[in-house]
């Protein structure tokens, strides 16, 4: 009598087992055959990654500029013309004033100007905006790798420490929500340092 109980009582123990060790296979099958799908935690487009390689040409000082130079940092890039019509100057104070929120990280974030036609930037602009890079790149491989002509003037996009291109933003931009997801990406990668 004792075993038989003993028998019944190690078979529920074991079905239990079972059971919560398989439940999250079969919730996830449930929710899959459902049709569930999370939210993206981020805010910008993931692009298929690719190291961003090139150069270019300081419009300040005419040195030479290299992406290598910048490893180790994240990088905000805007593609534009140098004579920056309105949206070319709301992509650089979004890019500018999502560096400074991020208050004691903001030197882990550069901010660069890739110059498609090399047309000189007026001193005003260079002088607002204090801080970036303006890189003369119209025939460079930078360029070449980010989109479409046609595309990449609409968006701001971002490389990580490693150099590697990796998201866009969307053209009608929520600076507040770049900035979290750049805050994000940035406390995540300090694990990596």
């Amino acid at each position: 009598m004792v075993k038989e109980k003993d028998k019944k009582t190690g078979r529920l123990t074991l079905i239990l087992i079972i059971l919560l060790l398989g439940s999250p296979v079969i919730i996830a099958t449930v929710f899959y055959f459902m049709g569930y799908k999370p939210a993206n935690m981020n805010y910008g487009d993931l692009l298929e990654v690719q190291e961003l390689k090139g150069d270019g040409i300081h419009q300040i000082d005419n040195t030479i500029f290299s992406m290598k130079d910048l490893h180790g940092k994240w990088v905000m890039i805007t593609i534009d013309s140098g004579e920056c019509d309105e949206a070319c100057q709301s992509k650089l104070f979004y890019i500018r004033q999502t560096r400074i929120i991020q208050n004691t990280e903001k030197d882990r974030v550069e901010q660069l100007w890739l110059i498609d036609d090399n047309k000189t930037v007026a001193d005003e602009l260079l002088e607002e905006y204090k801080g970036t890079l303006f890189i003369n790149a119209k025939d460079s491989e930078l360029i070449k790798a980010i989109e479409t002509e046609e595309e990449h003037r609409k968006h701001i996009y971002l490389v990580d420490f490693m150099g590697n291109l990796m998201m866009r933003f969307p053209e009608e931009l929520d600076p507040k929500k770049m900035s979290a997801d750049i805050k994000r990406l940035l406390d995540v990668s300090q694990l990596e340092h």
